[in-house]
């Protein structure tokens, strides 16, 4: 006897633990999860640093450019030769008068003199510019229009991001559902089994219902089986998007509740366009062409320049020599104004390109808001249609059940309302993961 309330013990204190090591996980908590952890949120985050970092050097080309050199050689003769041709040469006695008709000379020898043997250079020069055709503020406001361009970006991943998981969550909800619902299909089966078994040995049925029956319940089964890997996978799934590890005994804590009319999240499609991220996004391309045809027209202008430069040199045995000055620079680039002018209608038709997107595009965004709010409105026709299904479903069922327990009926008829129950439950259930997709999806594609 102590040993059975011993084992009792044992068994209650491990099924204790298992619920208290069971991970309950919400909707909004497995949002936050796939925002910090999914691949795609973290490059897209990384792609915002990266432009910010394209800013930042766009902004260096304010400041002057610095460039500093230097050299030292040694060669293995002269790099340089001065030859002197010897001869003679009149020596002077002092007297102006004589030095047209010397009568002594002396003798000067032929020599080489040698130069640039060895030596070092260093150089340092520093150039700020004044004009560039407005290139530098242009690069600038292209640089920062793609940080903007990348936070867009980020926020559309965010959606993509949160709708996948809503999918996959409610996938799992679903599922569970289904579980509940063959459960009780199989316990259904399982004491019509056991009222056909004991009418069979009565002599009430043939051993054909019992058959039925038990053909019906490894249907059943084996639906149960492929039902429960389906979970299985899905929850896998879900729990490497969302970046944390596989949880067999992971719950999700929502319910499939539908409380709500399609109704109150009604909103005109035009009124949304303009809070849609691709919206702005096709706004910024049509920018962006626009600063590239400046940054293009700024090529042909004039360019100037102030600058400033130092040098040190020591050659040979020479001193050390220091010197600096300051210049100013102008370049005026003639010969490629020719092609800059067809190279500026090309720019021309690519903004033309842009804008014909942008109405394109927008026209195409307003229909699938409007495509939306019709999945949206099926959605919740579906799912009122599914829940009078239902309801005659159950119905039926009960209508069979008492007419078999009168005799009215055969097992087959039975079996098969019980079959159309689960059917029109996992419709049901189907219906409501729909309506709370198609919702999400509405809501995302009317930016919010």
């Amino acid at each position: 006897m102590k040993n059975i309330n011993l084992y009792i013990l044992l068994i209650t204190l491990l099924n204790i633990n298992q619920v208290f090591a069971q991970r309950v996980l919400t909707l909004e908590e497995g949002k936050q999860l796939a925002l910090q952890n999914n691949a795609k949120s973290k490059n897209s985050k990384l792609e915002i640093e990266a432009s910010r970092q394209i800013r930042k050097s766009a902004f260096t080309n304010y400041f002057p450019s610095i460039s500093a050199g230097g050299m030292m050689f040694e060669a293995q003769r002269n790099l340089m030769e001065i030859q002197t041709q010897g001869g003679d040469l009149p020596v002077y006695d002092g007297d102006p008068a004589n030095l047209g008709s010397a009568t002594q000379f002396a003798y000067f020898p032929s020599s080489t003199m040698g130069l640039l043997k060895k030596g070092t250079v260093g150089f340092l020069n520093v150039v700020q510019p004044v004009f560039a055709g407005g290139r530098i503020i242009y690069g600038n406001k292209l640089a920062s229009l793609g940080e903007e361009v990348s936070e867009f970006k980020d926020k559309m991943t965010q959606d993509e991001i949160l709708l996948k998981t809503e999918e996959q969550y409610w996938l799992i909800v679903s599922l569970e559902e289904k579980s509940k619902t063959i459960n009780k299909y199989e316990e259904l089966l399982n004491r019509l089994l056991l009222q056909v078994e004991d009418a069979y040995k009565s002599g009430i049925v043939m051993k054909n219902d019992v058959l039925k029956v038990k053909l019906k319940l490894s249907e059943v089964l084996l639906n149960k089986s492929k039902l429960e890997n389906g979970r299985k996978l899905a929850t896998m799934a879900f729990c490497q998007f969302i970046g944390i590890l596989y949880d067999s005994s992971l719950v999700l804590k929502e319910e499939l509740k539908i409380s709500d009319l399609p109704q109150s999240y009604f909103v005109d499609k035009n009124e949304a366009l303009k809070k849609r991220v691709e919206y702005s996004l096709l706004e910024k391309s049509i920018e962006a062409e626009e600063l590239q045809t400046k940054m293009k027209r700024g090529e042909y202008l004039p360019q100037a320049g102030i600058g400033v430069s130092g040098m040190y040199m020591k050659l040979d045995e020479g001193k050390e020599r220091t010197l600096g000055m300051v210049y100013g620079t102008v370049s005026v680039p003639i010969s490629g104004w020719w092609s800059g002018s067809y190279e500026l209608q090309e720019r021309s038709i690519k903004e033309e390109i842009a804008k014909n997107n942008f109405k394109n595009n927008s026209e195409l965004l307003v229909l699938q808001i409007e495509k939306a709010w019709q999945d949206f409105s099926d959605a919740y026709k579906q799912y009122l249609l599914s829940e009078e299904s239902k309801a005659q479903a159950e119905e039926n069922y009960k209508v069979n059940n008492d007419s078999y327990k009168n005799g009215l009926i055969t097992i087959s008829y039975l079996l098969e309302a019980q079959a159309l129950l689960q059917q029109t439950l996992d419709q049901l259930t189907d219906a409501k993961t729909n309506y709370v997709v198609k919702k999400t999806t509405y809501l995302q594609v009317t930016g919010r």
